[in-house]
C-alpha cells in the first residue's frame, strides 16, 4: 500500500478487500478499458503541447517531454519537470522539460493524461499548493479521482508483478 500513503482508512480498507478478493486489476480493467496510442517521446511532446496550448498559453514554453525509463516510480516520482539552465550569448536560458515514467506507455489515457497535467501545472505552480491543485482541477476535472485511481494501478502492477 506505499502507493496509497496518506488516503483515510475506510478508503485504504475498500482497496484491501479489492487486493483480498484479487478484484483490484478486474476493477481497473472495467472502470479504465482503453490503453492511449501515446507511444513516442514526439508523440508525448505533441500531446503535452496540445494540453499546454489549451490551458496555459502564457505559461513558458516546453523544450522536451519524453518518456523516461530511469524514473523510478516507487522512490522519486510518476513524472518531473525541470528547468536545465544554459548560458547563450551572455544571457543565462531555462529550457522547460518534462519527463514521463515509461512504465505510463502501457497506462490509460486518463492516467497519461493526469501525469502530464501535473507536470504542466508545475510551469505555474512550483510548490504542490492550494493553487497548484486548483490548477490541475482546472485542466482536467477529475483530477484527484484519477491521482487516486492511478495510485492505485501502480499498486495493481506491483501484485501482479510479485504474483506472477
Amino acid at each position: 500500500m506505499r502507493f496509497l500513503g496518506g488516503y483515510p482508512p475506510d478508503v485504504l480498507e475498500q482497496v484491501r478487500q479489492l487486493v483480498a478478493a484479487n478484484r483490484l486489476g478486474e476493477h481497473l480493467a472495467r472502470k479504465y478499458p482503453a490503453r492511449h496510442t501515446v507511444q513516442t517521446d514526439r508523440a508525448l511532446y505533441d500531446y503535452a503541447g496540445e494540453l499546454k496550448q489549451a490551458f496555459l498559453r502564457s505559461a513558458p514554453p516546453l523544450h522536451k517531454v519524453a518518456f523516461d525509463a530511469k524514473i523510478d516510480t516507487v522512490h522519486r516520482a510518476l513524472g518531473l519537470h525541470t528547468a536545465v539552465s544554459r548560458v547563450q550569448g551572455g544571457k543565462l536560458k531555462a529550457k522547460k522539460e518534462i519527463r514521463v515514467a515509461s512504465v505510463f506507455k502501457e497506462a490509460p489515457p486518463e492516467f497519461l493524461r493526469m501525469i502530464v497535467v501535473h507536470e504542466l501545472a508545475h510551469l505555474k505552480e512550483s510548490d504542490h499548493n492550494k493553487a497548484f491543485y486548483r490548477l490541475c482541477e482546472y485542466m482536467e476535472p477529475a483530477y484527484h479521482q484519477l491521482e487516486f485511481d492511478t495510485r492505485l494501478y501502480l499498486a495493481w502492477r506491483e501484485l501482479d508483478a510479485a504474483q506472477g
